[in-house]
């Protein structure tokens, strides 16, 4: 339980708009990289270029709740911590391991575009584990983010994803997150940045992913998914 009954309890509603631009983006890399024809180096350097990205963002993501999430929970969330935590260190141990064959295949097919099958496959096999992983952090985990953990601590999950991330890398990913976002979410999100941030990051993010969009899936407007999604 909020040991200080003053402090506000976390938003986790970006949580689910992270979680559908993570749905969206991995469901649609493994036919990306099928697409692709076998030795169109150019077209494979697009693609692989933007998984690189998704796999970085995922990356920082689940080590974030590694280090800053899970700890909280056990610590005041006693049984109901317990019946859930580990099951979901579980499925970040299956999640990094795909995501490591991801990783491994990824360059040779970025720099040539052949043998793309291995990867696709791989590609299918992290988003498998990652979709049934988000759904039950939404229906498990978030509810007790949301008694147990501070509305300044949740801000250090962001935080830390950021702290290992380029300006670049920085507004794409939000302007992925922006895609299917709530207003609302996205307001709250950026209440707390730097007034420049606040400013500009509602023109810009959106912009800078229809740009990435168009190169990747041929679409400024690529299938939404949704967080809710299975």
């Amino acid at each position: 339980m909020n040991q200080n009954h003053r402090e506000a309890m976390a938003d986790v509603r970006d949580m689910y708009m992270a979680h559908s631009a993570l749905r969206r983006e991995f469901s649609l890399l493994p036919q990306l990289v099928r697409d692709v024809t076998p030795g169109d180096a150019t077209r494979a350097e697009v693609v692989g270029a933007h998984a690189e990205l998704l796999c970085h963002i995922l990356h920082m993501h689940h080590e974030g709740e590694d280090l800053l999430l899970w700890p909280r929970l056990l610590e005041r969330a006693g049984a109901e911590a317990a019946a859930i935590v580990p099951a979901m260190e579980a499925q970040h141990h299956a999640i990094e391991d795909a995501h490591a064959a991801v990783v491994a295949l990824l360059p040779q097919w970025r720099r040539t575009g052949r043998d793309g099958a291995p990867l696709a496959d791989a590609l299918e096999q992290l988003r498998t584990v990652l979709i049934e992983h988000m759904a039950l952090e939404e229906s498990e985990i978030l509810p007790l983010a949301q008694r147990y953990v501070t509305a300044r601590e949740w801000m250090r999950l962001g935080e830390h994803g950021m702290s290992k991330s380029s300006k670049k890398q920085l507004t794409l990913a939000f302007g992925l997150a922006m895609y299917e976002g709530d207003p609302e979410v996205i307001k709250a999100v950026l209440a707390h940045a730097p007034l420049p941030a606040r400013l500009l990051m509602p023109i810009i993010a959106p912009r800078v992913f229809a740009s990435q969009a168009k190169r990747v899936h041929g679409t400024a407007t690529p299938p939404r998914i949704g967080a809710t999604a299975r």
